[in-house]
């Protein structure tokens, strides 16, 4: 495992010597357009596990993507690499549909201090909940992306991550009402604390997540990958490219279905994935959003 086949995966170029933020938003930009977030393991009867090395073969050598506690670990290694003062801290989504936060910690996220400032750097989110900066831990300050405008709230030592988003344009009417389409503008993430977590406290999630039968990655496989101007997903069948800011305060949505034969083709040519087994594609209705 080293820095240079990392950053080769990535194709990041720039500096290696300075630990400042702007290095940190440019190694971040790469590995978020380079890696997907994705499930696919799951759904093509691989195992997920923790460990560095096969986290960091998957997704450097083997070229694929993976969840949360795969992207964030890694980017963890490498900034912990650089020099970075970089540690992990554990949240809790916000599930749409049971308008509630998660019981259970299933999010790793990454805390980086940089000139006594924290920043929160989080690679493992997707679709449009996917921060394109390090985010200033501070509150109630409005952090404006290309994605839309981020936001943390803090009360009583925890805190709230929320997203502003533009409206949206979708050509393809058919799919107004899709149950992936998030129909609030504002959007609540996940909730966290400061509290120092290592990648052991995610052991039994990581288990769970990949078997329960209540687990949304167990009901649907997904692989995002953000662009320069946007992201592209595919779940179940259903491919959705978003250009942000396509016009003026609007996003464009553009839906369409894959047939089976269509899913691998599609993995290759829009997210540089190649499975070695094969991919059972599934999209049960609910508890998801774009």
């Amino acid at each position: 495992m080293n820095l240079e086949e990392y950053f080769a995966r990535t194709g990041y170029k720039g500096s290696t010597e300075k630990q400042d933020l702007e290095t940190l938003t440019d190694i971040f930009q790469h590995h978020i357009r380079a890696v997907p977030f994705e499930n696919l393991s799951i759904h093509c009867g691989e195992k997920i596990t923790l460990e560095l090395e096969h986290v960091y073969n998957k997704i450097v050598r083997r070229k694929r993507g993976g969840w949360c506690m795969e992207n964030n670990q890694l980017l963890g290694w490498v900034l912990k690499g650089l020099g970075y003062d970089a540690g992990f801290l554990g949240a809790y989504v916000f599930n749409p549909h049971q308008n509630a936060y998660a019981t259970l910690m299933t999010h790793l996220i990454v805390k980086v201090v940089i000139n006594g400032k924290a920043y929160i750097v989080d690679g493992g989110f997707g679709v449009s909940y996917q921060m394109w900066q390090p985010m200033e831990l501070v509150s109630g300050k409005d952090q404006p992306q290309a994605p839309g405008v981020f936001r943390f709230t803090e009360k009583n030592g925890v805190w709230y991550l929320e997203k502003m988003r533009r409206k949206q344009y979708i050509p393809n009417q058919s799919f107004s009402n899709s149950d992936l389409l998030e129909k609030k503008e504002c959007r609540k993430v996940y909730m966290f604390s400061l509290e120092p977590r290592t990648v052991e406290d995610f052991r039994f999630q990581c288990t769970y997540l990949q078997t329960s039968p209540d687990s949304l990655f167990t009901k649907k496989s997904i692989c995002t990958l953000q662009t320069t101007d946007g992201f592209r997903a595919l779940i179940g069948w259903t491919l959705t490219e978003t250009t942000y800011n396509y016009k003026e305060n609007m996003d464009l949505v553009e839906f369409v279905t894959l047939e089976d034969e269509e899913v691998e083709k599609t993995l290759k040519e829009k997210f540089n994935i190649t499975l070695e087994r094969k991919l059972v594609p599934i999209n049960v209705k609910g508890s998801y959003t774009i």
